[in-house]
C-alpha cells in the first residue's frame, strides 16, 4: 500500500464528468496534435480512453499512443522483456521522486520521455 498516493487520490475531489471535460479541453488547447505517452501506454491509455470516453464523449488522441517501453527497446536492442526500467541508461533518468502519486508518475514518465527522444534525435 502507498498511503501518500492513496492521500493524493482522495485530495480536492471532483466528479469525473467535471475533472475529465476540463481535462480534454486543456489538452485541445495546446499546440499541435496530441499523442499519448506512457509506461505503459498499454495500460494507461485504455484506462484513459474508456474515462475520457464514458465522460468527455471525445478523444483528444484520437488513437494514437506511443509506449515508452517499446521505445526503449527499439532503442537499446535489448529483448523486450528485458527493456525494463533498471536496464535502461541511467542518463534517460532524472532525479524526480518515484511515489505512485499520480502527478510525479506522470512527471517522470515525461522526463524519461524526453530524455529518450533527446537521444533519439541524435542518432
Amino acid at each position: 500500500m502507498q498511503p501518500e498516493a492513496w492521500a493524493a487520490c482522495l485530495k480536492d475531489l471532483q466528479k469525473p464528468e467535471t475533472a475529465l471535460k476540463a481535462y480534454v479541453e486543456w489538452v485541445e488547447a495546446l499546440p499541435g496534435k496530441p499523442v499519448f505517452v506512457a509506461y505503459p501506454a498499454g495500460f494507461d491509455f485504455t484506462y484513459m480512453f474508456w474515462y475520457i470516453m464514458r465522460f468527455a464523449e471525445r478523444c483528444p488522441f484520437s488513437w494514437s499512443a506511443l509506449d515508452i517501453k517499446t521505445l526503449a527497446f527499439a532503442m537499446t536492442g535489448l529483448p523486450y522483456r528485458k527493456a525494463i526500467k533498471p536496464r535502461l541508461p541511467k542518463h534517460w533518468f532524472d532525479e524526480l521522486p518515484h511515489t505512485h502519486v499520480a502527478l510525479d508518475d506522470a512527471i517522470e514518465q515525461g522526463a524519461l520521455f524526453c530524455n529518450m527522444l533527446a537521444d533519439l534525435r541524435k542518432m
